[in-house]
């Protein structure tokens, strides 16, 4: 056999090698992209929060306290938002943990939390609010930074968590047309693990400083 012909029979068993192993190639290739595709997906641009999640919280004004008085229950997560009971009452919460209706008060356009969290991110929000105990109802001018992160203790453990501090102004009107005027600070920590803000601390010219703290917490996985 001539070398001339060995030679051309080398090409063409190497080329069926390659046409062979093309699709194989091609396939592992899309097997890598499928599987980095959710990896993608998990990126926390939202709470992954879950049906089932509940927290428990103890609020307080003067008195430090460690017994919850406000407890959440999941119970719907969709797209549009989350559901849930506060207390055993209706709750709604926006994808991003905001309130927007509860036993206490409603707001149309709630930004306490704008994820994703990152220190040194800055925003403004508006919204207008109605507090149920005092039927009282106005507007609030709100501007909020993501000012660190640290550990925060609180009596459902040690967090890693955001800090964020949140500057507003709010304008209303009482049931008896009396005019409220003033201007809130409130500091509060948004824990990733807990899926939650696990602690605040917000002064009220008219109610004065509250405490929010997380008592105990169970979450789905």
């Amino acid at each position: 056999m001539s070398t001339g012909t060995e030679r051309l029979r080398r090409v063409v068993r190497a080329r069926r090698r390659v046409a062979t192993a093309a699709p194989s190639m091609l396939a592992l290739a899309l097997a890598l992209a499928l599987c980095a595709g959710p990896a993608r997906a998990q990126d926390p641009a939202l709470p992954g929060v879950r049906v089932g999640d509940r927290w428990a919280f103890v609020e307080y004004y003067a008195v430090p306290s460690t017994v919850p008085n406000r407890h959440w229950v999941i119970t719907s997560v969709s797209p549009a938002g989350i559901e849930g009971t506060e207390n055993g009452e209706p709750l709604r919460l926006t994808r991003e943990l905001n309130v927007l209706d509860s036993p206490r008060a409603t707001f149309s356009n709630p930004r306490a939390l704008a994820f994703p969290l990152r220190v040194g991110k800055r925003w403004r929000y508006e919204s207008d609010w109605t507090f149920k105990p005092k039927a009282s109802r106005g507007r609030t001018f709100v501007d909020v930074a993501v000012v660190g992160r640290e550990e925060v203790s609180v009596p459902a453990g040690a967090f890693d968590a955001f800090k964020l501090v949140a500057k507003g102004s709010l304008h209303g009107t009482s049931p008896i047309n009396s005019q409220y005027a003033g201007e809130t600070v409130e500091t509060y920590w948004y824990a990733p693990a807990a899926r939650a803000v696990v602690k605040s601390v917000r002064h009220n010219p008219y109610l004065g400083t509250s405490t929010v703290e997380l008592i105990e917490h169970r979450l789905q996985p």
